[in-house]
């Protein structure tokens, strides 16, 4: 029996040891076959494409003082050198991704034993043996190496790694991979743009605690999002501090106290929240130079945005327009935005962008009169539900708000502020229709003879058209393009009431001629863009030209200003509190679709338009001086809050003044009602040469009736 247990023993050794010999025969056949073939056909890449190779890198949109606004592309990265990256992040990666990296040539063997007796217990696939620059091999060619966790795809990398190690040097290697790897939504790849997103500083300033959740966040960004689920990231962070501890980067005590220290985020935990209109607005412009690249090459675009007045410009649009919604302007008799938001979570209906949106809609724009800045835009209520950019993309009706561009005109012709024009019904057969033309002014009445000035602080239709009329619509079609209009202005007399239709950007900067005295600036958002070197690529100049003289002009601003001291504006500026020198224009369309107010002070032109996208009336009396003004000055007063008040306007030395009568027209004098007589501005030559004929003295005893 012995004999037959031992001869039994040695065959089964001997079978044993043929089977195991076969088996790794079979084996090494196997892995040399892989090893041979995985690059078979140009499957592996060349590395020598790293020596021109740059990851891909969003450009980066930056406010006027320099802060971020958003980041453009799909994947947001800034490049760092290995020596800007804090030696904190890269202990914290070297410490979970791979504590042998400076010793190893590509494969860590250690971890490739441990990671095959680990998936043998488990009887599948539970750890892996990439090393960093493995991971980098896989990261950089994932289109050639694939992601799946199979033989030859790790036999790539492999082979790729291995090159890699014999040609670049291991901070070169290192450096590489953490401007490469993903960590996290929203789309953030490499350290810096993760440090930015996550704590909103940069990967340079990061501290242990900050360094080890990001080098947690790489093992799974999803799972260990510290947005979503901090509990989990802080367990995961914790751990890594406590490899860190382990390879001699900590001692137990700073392991200790970083391990408790708190988890402090930004505040912003996404771009694209601060001005999306105004981002999508130069991002057209930007894509239209640069295509493709815009996304890719780090460009460093520097705008002439201005968060603070971003900031004001959408609370005091929005305020405004929950105001109207409340009923605090009188009853508002169509669906809210709020009505909008819980019809939508009722039928639990998806929200997508649309263009056209079913409640009431504004916009507001504010520039340096000066230079044509955009300083702030707001192009809607909501980016998210709409895209559609009411102050860039919009043409509505301007109403009154074109009214100055009939008065530019007049003035321009020689005519003085103190013009007479008959605010009296009219009556005209206009090509085409079967029934007689016939406005009506606001109110609904007529007040007789009146001053330009007062026709146009007052907003009185009859007086636009009139003069209108007289000048001709030509003149004032040549004076509104000479200003920066460029839709398209029909030459019918309703132009002279703003029956054209405008795009409120492009309207809002016309006025910028008003606020500096005759020279218009066109809007401009892109002060210059860098390449990922520094270097400028594109520098966009002012366009800034002189449309009318300082006399002219002054006379117009002069009117302008009476808008707010005693017109249509006084109760929404003046009225509210804002005392600063101001200036500008209301607007109502005759329907009550559009309401505007287009407003400046010496320094700043903002314009406001509020209505609905698709037009119906607003509001029973809406008007521009009611609804849409007093946003203006809840902008305006904000701004200036933090910024020194602007001197007035200087009245240019050739100017003459006189006292006029303004039930006339004509030199004032004694005789004349106090409350009517004022002094007025005019150019030398066209001042009145007669004395009011009307109130003369009392003579062979008959009284004569004051005309007030």
């Amino acid at each position: 029996m012995g004999w037959f247990n031992g001869s039994r023993g040695r065959a089964l050794k001997r079978r044993a040891g043929f089977g195991i010999l076969l088996c790794g025969s079979f084996g090494f056949g196997l892995a040399y076959g892989s090893w041979t073939r995985a690059c078979a056909g140009a499957a592996c890449p060349s590395i020598s494409v790293l020596e021109e190779y740059r990851p891909q890198q969003a450009a980066k949109v930056y406010a006027a003082d320099g802060r971020l606004i958003t980041e453009l592309g799909v994947q947001r990265r800034t490049v760092l050198t290995i020596d800007e990256i804090a030696p904190e992040v890269r202990a914290a990666f070297l410490a979970v991704e791979d504590k042998r990296f400076y010793q190893h040539h590509g494969i860590d063997f250690w971890r490739v034993f441990g990671a095959i007796k680990a998936n043998i217990l488990a009887l599948g696939w539970a750890q892996g043996f990439s090393t960093i620059t493995m991971q980098l091999a896989r990261n950089v060619w994932q289109d050639r190496i694939g992601f799946e966790k199979i033989l030859r795809r790790k036999i790539r990398e492999i082979k790729v790694a291995l090159e890699l190690e014999r040609t670049y040097p291991k901070d070169k290697i290192l450096e590489l991979y953490l401007n490469q790897i993903y960590l996290g939504s929203p789309n953030l790849y490499g350290v810096e743009a993760a440090a930015q997103g996550y704590f909103g500083k940069s990967a340079r300033e990061l501290n242990v605690a900050e360094a080890a959740l990001l080098a947690a966040i790489a093992n799974l960004p999803g799972r260990y999002d510290p947005r979503k689920y901090p509990a989990r990231a802080i367990r995961r962070r914790n751990l890594v501090i406590s490899l860190m501890r382990d390879a001699g980067y900590l001692t137990e005590e700073e392991a200790a106290r970083w391990s408790n220290y708190p988890l402090i985020l930004s505040s912003r935990p996404d771009f694209g929240e601060v001005a999306p209109y105004f981002v999508e607005w130069i991002r057209q412009q930007l894509y239209d130079r640069f295509g493709r690249d815009l996304y890719e090459e780090g460009y460093r675009i520097y705008t002439t945005l201005d968060l603070e007045m971003q900031i004001a410009a959408e609370r005091a649009l929005e305020e405004q327009l929950e105001a109207i919604e409340s009923g605090a302007y009188g009853p508002f008799r169509h669906p809210t935005y709020d009505d909008y938001l819980e019809s939508l979570q009722n039928s639990e209906t998806a929200r997508r962008s649309h263009t056209i949106t079913p409640y009431l809609q504004g916009a507001l724009v504010a520039l340096d009169a000066r230079t044509g800045h955009v300083l702030a835009m707001v192009g809607g209520r909501d980016f998210g539900d709409s895209e559609f950019n009411r102050a860039t993309q919009a043409r509505r009706q301007a109403g009154s708000t074109f009214k100055p561009f009939v008065y530019a005109a007049a003035i321009r012709a020689g005519k003085p502020a103190s013009y007479m024009v008959d605010d009296a019904p009219i009556s005209l057969m206009l090509p085409g229709d079967s029934l007689p033309w016939e406005p009506q002014n606001y109110e609904g009445d007529f007040r007789g003879p009146m001053t330009l000035r007062r026709g146009l602080y007052l907003s009185r239709n009859l007086v636009a058209i009139r003069l209108g009329l007289e000048i001709g619509e030509q003149a004032v079609i040549g004076e509104a393009l000479r200003f920066g209009i460029s839709t398209p202005l029909p030459p019918y007399p309703s132009l002279h009431i703003g029956s054209a239709s405008v795009i409120p950007l492009e309207m809002t900067a016309a006025f910028t001629p008003f606020a500096t005295l005759g020279v218009k600036a066109a809007p401009i958002g892109i002060l210059r863009v860098e390449d990922a070197k520094g270097n400028i690529v594109w520098e966009p100049q002012p366009r800034t030209e002189r449309v009318m003289d300082e006399e002219h002009i002054w006379i117009l601003t002069s009117m302008l200003q009476d808008v707010v001291d005693r017109g249509t504006a006084y109760q929404a500026v003046r009225g509210a509190g804002f005392t600063l020198p101001a200036a500008g224009k209301t607007g109502t369309t005759n329907d009550g679709t559009d309401v505007w107010f287009i407003g400046f002070t010496p320094e700043l032109v903002a314009g406001v338009w509020i209505g609905f996208d698709e037009p119906k009336k607003i509001k029973a009396n809406a008007a521009g001086g009611r609804l849409a003004a007093p946003a203006w000055t809840a902008f305006m007063k904000e701004v200036y809050e933090r910024r020194p008040p602007p001197p007035p306007w200087r009245r240019p030395d050739g100017l003459i003044t006189r006292e006029i009568d303004a039930t006339t027209g004509f030199l004032a004098t004694e005789f004349c009602p106090r409350d009517a007589r004022y002094w007025e501005w005019f150019i030398p030559g066209t001042e009145p040469g007669e004395f009011c004929p009307v109130h003369l003295p009392l003579r062979r005893g008959i009284s004569v009736r004051y005309d007030r």
